[in-house]
């Protein structure tokens, strides 16, 4: 039996890469074509994406008329699709072409200000637009590090490093040993990628408010800042479709920067906030921001590590 799964995980694996591979030769705007047309696909027949999306869509923009929340899920759907597709353009597409993708840089100052003053950059990246991109043009410009954790599929692995490292991005574990990388790369007065709307484990997080609900938080960042002053800034690649991609850095909600890890926990989520009314159809509305509840918490043995931040 393990023999069979190995067997069938080789040949998802080899079929994935083959699509990166010629995917990675197209432009990004026949790849925003290309997913225009597969959107409406996921929207049929892949019943958890859509569900999920609406369901968080609701909770966001509960403002919205039945019809303007029906375009922006199809919207999300297809800017999620094409995030996907774009993948094997990010990690093996000609550099060059990837970098003239990138048709703007907003708010480099932050970045640059903060490193002036000898001061590391801590860079929120949502999963808005393209990450991967952002993760190209960061580790393009700026010594980058950020943390990696190795794809299900074990064959994949060597593809997504050397796509996201090619740039010269240092990929760190997500364990204590990467924690401690992320820590000397700030104190070199680096910069350092974190994710902020993953949910943590149990032991590593607070809830926080985020659009108007209890969403559990890691409390990475505030353990970060407080042991070396680092400036905290919010980066997306936001897709410009059929044109290529718009950098954006915004400076992040003062909160991140209180000692109380739920204040801190609290000024993240706005700042993801921010970040995603740029465009909120380029947020990955389909991942469950909300999976771990308070109720669920409170059935723990040491249920008050994770109360409200109110």
């Amino acid at each position: 039996m393990a023999t069979l799964k190995s067997s069938i995980e080789r040949l998802q694996s080899r079929a994935i890469v083959a699509l990166w591979r010629v995917l990675s030769g197209w432009r990004p705007v026949s790849l925003w074509r290309l997913a225009r047309l597969i959107g409406p696909l996921v929207r049929r027949f892949s019943q958890r994406e859509r569900q999920v999306t609406q369901i968080n869509l609701r909770q966001a923009y509960p403002e919205l008329t039945e019809p303007a929340h029906w375009r922006l899920v199809q919207d999300s759907l297809v800017h999620s699709s094409a995030t996907m597709l774009e993948l094997g353009f990010a990690w093996l597409g000609d550099a060059r072409r990837v970098s003239d993708a990138i048709q703007e840089v907003h708010g480099r100052e932050l970045l640059d200000d903060a490193r002036r003053h000898d001061q590391g950059v801590i860079v929120l990246a949502p999963h808005f637009g393209n990450w991967e991109v952002l993760n190209f043009w960061l580790s393009s410009h700026f010594p980058f590090t950020a943390m990696y954790e190795p794809p299900k599929l074990a064959a994949l692995d060597p593809i997504i490093r050397r796509g996201r490292e090619r740039q010269g991005a240092s990929l760190v574990p997500t364990n204590p040993r990467g924690v401690a990388a992320l820590l000397k790369a700030l104190k070199r007065t680096e910069a350092i990628g974190i994710l902020p709307d993953q949910e943590p484990g149990w032991d590593s997080g607070v809830f926080a408010p985020f659009f108007g609900r209890q969403a559990y938080t890691a409390t990475l960042l505030p353990k970060l800042v407080a042991r070396t002053e680092a400036r905290v800034v919010t980066g997306v690649a936001r897709r410009l479709p059929g044109r290529g991609f718009s950098i954006h850095f915004l400076a992040a909600d003062e909160r991140v920067y209180d000692s109380d890890e739920r204040t801190s926990a609290a000024g993240v989520n706005a700042s993801v906030e921010t970040a995603i009314a740029l465009d909120p159809a380029q947020y990955q509305w389909e991942y469950k921001r909300y999976r771990k509840t308070p109720e669920e918490a409170e059935q723990r043995p040491d249920w008050k590590h994770f109360r409200l931040y109110r």
